[in-house]
């Protein structure tokens, strides 16, 4: 959703990055970043079959009005240039709600995934008053694992979905900074 300006709806910033709502316009970032198979192998997700699909899903999602929260588009403030997405999704299943990231291969191991998770934690543990938050990771994925340690999240258990083994760690609100 864009303001009357037409400029990006802003939920967070630090001095580097924004998270803000995505929107039909950030379909051609999404659908580059999904269709790197090393950004997508350890996600549990199929990349979109072409760019239209992007666009469908986004212009579809939801959640920023359903449940005021969703997964928020990641730029460079200098740059505004797109760096992936990171946010909360509640699943109505399990009753919880997961921090998620995806970052473009290209800004790998910059910090921005660790960073903009920071700014989700702060948004739902000060701002949305959210008890706790889990992280679910594929095993292997060794680089979401550190980002999530080094957050704060703590293992919890180990489960299967989709044919694959996940880790669930979590973090709680009294727990968080």
């Amino acid at each position: 959703m864009k303001n009357r300006d037409n400029k990006p709806t802003i939920i967070a910033s630090t001095s580097r990055i924004y998270l803000y709502e995505l929107t039909v316009h950030d379909a051609d970032n999404f659908f580059r970043l999904n269709a790197d198979s090393e950004v997508m192998k350890f996600t549990g997700d199929r990349s979109f079959a072409h760019l239209e699909e992007a666009r469908s899903f986004l212009q579809d999602y939801q959640p920023y009005q359903k449940d005021g929260l969703g997964r928020w588009g990641i730029k460079d403030k200098i740059h505004h240039t797109f760096v992936g997405w990171c946010g909360l999704k509640y699943h109505e299943d399990k009753g919880e709600i997961d921090l998620g990231f995806r970052i473009i291969k290209e800004e790998w191991n910059k910090g921005y995934a660790t960073e903009a998770a920071q700014l989700c934690l702060r948004l739902a543990f000060h701002g949305m008053d959210i008890p706790k938050i889990v992280g679910r990771v594929q095993v292997g994925n060794e680089a979401s694992i550190h980002v999530l340690q080094k957050l704060g999240f703590t293992y919890q258990h180990t489960f299967i979905e989709r044919e694959k083994n996940w880790l669930q760690y979590e973090i709680l609100k009294q727990d968080y900074p």
